[in-house]
């Protein structure tokens, strides 16, 4: 799978949800650590952000928080941020959780090249079914262990996605 080329260095990912208190920051807090740990820290900047504006400047869901920490990845830091069409400049790839989150990109990008650097991070899962389930599944009606399913369903993407990162970021260095 290709990810679409960076505008720069750092190329810059970012996880989309609905809120941006449970999945995206999830998924960011995973992804840091996993880019951190691959020594690609210098390389690749992640940060989340929500489609919707209802918990702006909230902290993650504590769930979120816990089922991170149970992990050992630390949430606590986290803001939600509101994703608007400013935010296609400052990403090369933003990866959503869900159908409706990839529509409300789409419909929000400026045009069919920010449109297309928009794409579902199921798209990496290494055990997902051809046709099979697209989402990760939102917890926030759930309970813990709706929490710690998406974290593995998370966990799995970004294990997926990781190697190809860093043939993005190591073909991108090597054209320059």
């Amino acid at each position: 799978m290709m990810l679409p080329a960076p505008a720069g260095s750092p190329y810059r990912v970012s996880m989309v949800c609905l809120g941006n208190i449970c999945r995206s920051p999830m998924a960011a807090a995973v992804l840091q650590r996993r880019v951190e740990d691959a020594g690609l820290g210098e390389h690749i900047r992640v940060d989340s952000g929500g489609t919707g504006s209802w918990h702006v400047g909230d902290a993650a869901d504590p769930r979120a928080r816990d089922a991170l920490s149970r992990r050992g990845y630390d949430g606590r830091s986290h803001r939600a941020r509101q994703v608007s069409p400013p935010w296609f400049d400052d990403h090369d790839l933003l990866l959503v959780m869900d159908d409706d989150n990839l529509r409300t990109m789409r419909r929000l990008a400026p045009d069919r090249d920010a449109a297309e650097r928009v794409m579902l991070l199921r798209t990496f899962d290494p055990t997902a079914e051809p046709n099979g389930e697209r989402s990760v599944p939102d917890p926030y009606y759930g309970d813990e262990a709706d929490f710690d399913a998406g974290l593995d369903i998370i966990e799995r993407c970004v294990d997926g996605l990781l190697p190809v990162l860093r043939a993005r970021v190591e073909g991108s260095e090597s054209d320059r």
